[in-house]
């Protein structure tokens, strides 16, 4: 059954547009070696980041290995706090992947649960949430982002800002991104739901919940998928961009975007990498999986194979 599977999916079209695609290829490989880094960031990491007893002040801003005053023991040189770089930059990764996949999934959840319901009941119901959905529209996603990082902090109490700031952080990318999702399965569903199957469903007294989770979810289930992808790369350069005006994963957790807001401050004094390599690789982890969410948005749509 496992081989019949493989079989089947290595001869299906997707994996075929995949194989015919240099750029999916390379993107994927990418992605796929900063998602290995990042999960086991403890285990190929060469040091500990979050670790304080192996951090010594005298290994500060030391540049990397290839520069004249270059350490062997850091490849990618040292930060203000004597932090391995290269291994900051793992750490960094899992979370800004972690606060990225989180929010993702918060936003598919809501917008896909609000799109269905909107697209299947219509009337007031469809209006109400549509007319919230453009007024969201309406204010930028890091705004909006802002806006609840803001109030969280002035609702929660000060001592549980670092240990909830995580949380927080997830929740307003997470609340930011659900229209699209909704929107996109608003318009499938409307389209379903005057299909034969599902009037066939209500014929034989189905409930409304079963037939939008057995038969109108996974027809509309394709576009959310493109979005996901898109939308992981904004979530994380969004993450990257609260950190580094300071409202988002506090200075202690170094995310990418915390690394390079505290190379920021260094980048004109001459410790450049501090700053440049976590920037690379937010580039290159949102680059790859733009690529990929644009690769397979081509690869689901049947008018283009």
């Amino acid at each position: 059954m496992t081989q019949s599977a493989l079989s089947r999916a290595y001869q299906s079209d997707i994996f075929y547009s995949f194989r015919r695609s240099p750029t999916a290829i390379i993107s994927a490989v990418v992605a796929l070696t900063i998602f290995i880094c990042a999960l086991f960031a403890p285990l190929i990491a060469p040091h500990d980041p979050f670790n304080l007893a192996t951090l010594d002040l005298l290994d500060a801003n030391i540049p990397p290995v290839w520069n004249e005053n270059g350490d062997a023991r850091f490849l990618l040189g040292t930060d203000d706090q004597g932090r391995d770089m290269l291994s900051a930059i793992f750490y960094g990764s899992r979370i800004s992947l972690l606060v990225g996949f989180a929010s993702v999934l918060f936003s598919l959840v809501i917008g896909v649960s609000l799109g269905l319901i909107s697209g299947y009941v219509g009337g007031r119901v469809d209006s109400i949430i549509m007319r919230i959905a453009d007024v969201q529209l309406s204010f930028p996603a890091i705004l909006i982002a802002l806006l609840i990082d803001g109030i969280a902090r002035g609702l929660l109490p000060r001592d549980s800002h670092d240990e909830l700031s995580l949380y927080v952080l997830i929740f307003a990318i997470g609340i930011s991104g659900w229209v699209q999702y909704a929107r996109t399965v608003r318009g499938a569903t409307m389209v379903e739901r005057n299909k034969e199957y599902v009037q066939a469903a209500r014929l034989i007294g189905m409930r409304p919940f079963m037939i939008l989770r057995r038969h109108v979810l996974p027809n509309v289930l394709g576009p959310v998928l493109v979005i996901a992808t898109i939308h992981l790369a904004i979530a994380i350069i969004t993450e990257a961009t609260l950190s580094f005006l300071g409202v988002g994963i506090p200075p202690t957790t170094p995310s990418l975007g915390t690394l390079i807001r505290i190379g920021n401050s260094y980048l004109f004094s001459g410790d450049w990498w501090i700053s440049i390599f976590p920037g690379v690789a937010l580039v290159l982890l949102a680059l790859s999986v733009n690529l990929l969410g644009d690769w397979l948005r081509d690869a689901l749509n049947p008018k283009l194979r």
